[in-house]
């Protein structure tokens, strides 16, 4: 068993296609394939179920899908421990960010970190933040902007941005656009807009109606919050979006949601047991969101990296 073999079936799995998957990792199709049926070869069982028009995992290929992770995660430990020992670190960190992020400080602190150490390739990574959450876990990524109910994921380290309250945004001229202030009923008697479930948004949302016993009608959901507020703004519905999200789009009225009172919360969130190279990244956060200076974490001669 290799750990390229352990690579490849990781991509597969999460690609549900060996074709995509060796585009992913700029490989041959066949090639991929070989190792694959290689690694089930020495595992006496198959991952892959071919059967079908994409490629599903097997339960056997269920069951030894984190285990592969984790052992890709805990190479890349072991390299980032002796890399740093030498003070030569050499790799790549993955960053993850919410879909259709413009959180524009985040591209900052990756700005100033590529120019401070050119030598550290950055992968970007975009999904919903709990699929972002269990990447960071896994140590599929190493660094996440993500969006939470109330407080920051637990088990991690995390540095909140911001932290605001829910709005409804409704186009002048809707029924509920007279009153400042709406409660859950008023605007579940409306179709509603909003991001998908995995959400910080979402979470909050969803959360405070289940509380109340309200079940309200999801017309439409988008991962982009520009695609949420532009779909209220035709009148499909009243979009669910934070304060600073919805006053950026003229055309729509905000209505603070007084019984929603849990805050969403906005995290740089990433592992504890860090290398050399993940600390300068989250410097170079807490510089672009904070206002923080720099502090070097490794000595000027090292080349950072991520393993």
């Amino acid at each position: 068993m290799e750990l390229r073999q352990l690579r490849y079936f990781i991509a597969v799995a999460e690609e549900s296609n060996f074709t995509r998957a060796a585009e992913r990792l700029r490989i041959s199709q066949p090639g991929i394939s070989a190792q694959i049926r290689q690694l089930e070869h020495d595992l006496g069982a198959t991952l892959i179920d071919r059967s079908g028009r994409s490629a599903s995992l097997t339960s056997v290929g269920e069951a030894v899908l984190g285990h592969a992770r984790a052992a890709l995660a805990a190479a890349e430990a072991a390299r980032h421990a002796v890399a740093e020992v030498n003070g030569l670190l050499r790799g790549r960190l993955t960053v993850g960010m919410v879909t259709a992020c413009m959180v524009t400080p985040l591209f900052d602190a990756l700005a100033s970190f590529h120019r401070a150490h050119p030598g550290v390739e950055i992968a970007l990574v975009e999904d919903n933040s709990d699929e972002l959450i269990e990447q960071i876990r896994s140590g599929v990524a190493d660094l996440a902007l993500i969006g939470t109910a109330d407080e920051p994921p637990q088990g991690l380290e995390a540095m909140p941005i911001t932290s605001e309250r829910l709005v409804a945004a409704v186009p002048f001229g809707h029924p509920l656009a007279e009153p400042v202030r709406v409660t859950l009923d008023d605007i579940s008697a409306y179709p509603i807009v909003c991001l998908p479930q995995g959400t910080g948004i979402r979470a909050v949302f969803d959360q405070a109606c289940a509380a109340r016993g309200i079940r309200p009608n999801i017309a439409l959901q988008a991962s982009a919050p520009s695609t949420v507020a532009h779909l209220a703004q035709r009148g499909l519905g009243v979009a669910v979006l934070s304060e600073s999200m919805a006053v950026q789009y003229e055309g729509l009225q905000t209505l603070v949601i007084d019984d929603i009172q849990t805050l969403a919360v906005l995290s740089v969130v990433y592992n504890a047991g860090q290398s050399a190279a993940l600390l300068e990244l989250v410097a170079h956060c807490r510089q672009a969101f904070l206002g923080e200076p720099v502090k070097r974490q490794v000595p000027v001669t090292a080349d950072l990296a991520a393993g």
